[in-house]
C-alpha cells in the first residue's frame, strides 16, 4: 500500500540527486564513475516515481 508523503519523498530524493549530479559535473575534475552512480541511483527513483504514480491512475 501506498503510504502517504512517500512519492514526495522520491521526488524531493530525485531533486537532491539532480543537484547533485550538476554541483559534481561543475567541477573541472568531476569523477564520472561517481556522476554515473548518481545517475543510475536517480533513474530508478524516477521509474518508481512513475510505476507508482501509474498505480494511482
Amino acid at each position: 500500500m501506498l503510504q502517504p508523503g512517500h512519492i514526495q519523498e522520491l521526488s524531493e530524493k530525485h531533486q537532491k540527486l539532480e543537484d547533485l549530479i550538476s554541483t559534481e559535473m561543475a567541477h573541472p575534475d568531476w569523477n564520472e564513475t561517481r556522476v554515473a552512480a548518481l545517475k543510475k541511483q536517480k533513474l530508478r527513483i524516477k521509474d518508481e516515481l512513475e510505476r507508482l504514480r501509474s498505480d494511482l491512475h
